[in-house]
């Protein structure tokens, strides 16, 4: 077996929980195999958004397909 990583970045205007769901589910909506996610960064953007947009940086690993 071979594994992918790539980084994604959810964010949230309600919480890090809530950024770092935006994140997974957007890998599990557009990559096939998804097969963990680490949460390496937490953040909030406050200088050019209204309010608080909270922000998670998520390493996404899934499994790539054997070729024919």
């Amino acid at each position: 077996m071979v594994y992918k990583k790539i980084t994604l970045i959810g964010s949230s205007d309600e919480s890090f929980d809530a950024a770092t769901d935006d994140a997974v589910d957007r890998a599990e909506e557009t990559l096939d195999n998804v097969k963990w996610v680490e949460v390496d960064d937490l953040s909030v953007e406050i200088a050019s958004v209204e309010g608080r947009e909270y922000q998670a940086e998520v390493t996404v690993a899934f499994e790539l397909e054997d070729g024919e």
